[in-house]
């Protein structure tokens, strides 16, 4: 959601600060709340939701399927070794270091 908030281009900003291979995946409950903003919420909130399914569509992002609450999912992700990428102040909080966060609403950085 932040995406269209922020207009960041977040596959590009990525390929910057990643020097290194990796792979972009979302989790099935991530996908169900974008749907889920999309179909109850006015605005901008459901516009940022519409565009942001529509750039996992279009650029064929992996989805893992996942059954619980996102964050608890996210963190276990985290502290297998998967970078975690976030604005989320309470999330960044729990997750395992290193993880990804934007910054000055432009980029995107490695917390270590």
């Amino acid at each position: 959601m932040a995406i269209a908030g922020l207009q960041l281009d977040i596959f590009s900003a990525l390929e910057e600060c990643c020097d290194f291979h990796y792979e972009i995946y979302i989790l099935e409950g991530t996908i169900d709340e974008l749907e889920k903003i999309q179909h109850e919420q006015p605005g901008k909130h459901k516009a940022a939701a519409k565009l942001g399914l529509a750039l996992l569509k279009a650029r064929d992002v992996e989805v893992i399927p996942s059954k619980g609450l996102v964050d608890d999912i996210l963190v276990k992700y985290s502290k297998l070794g998967d970078l975690i990428l976030t604005q989320d102040k309470e999330l960044r909080n729990r997750l395992k270091r290193p993880y990804l966060t934007i910054r000055q609403k432009k980029k995107v950085i490695l917390v270590k």
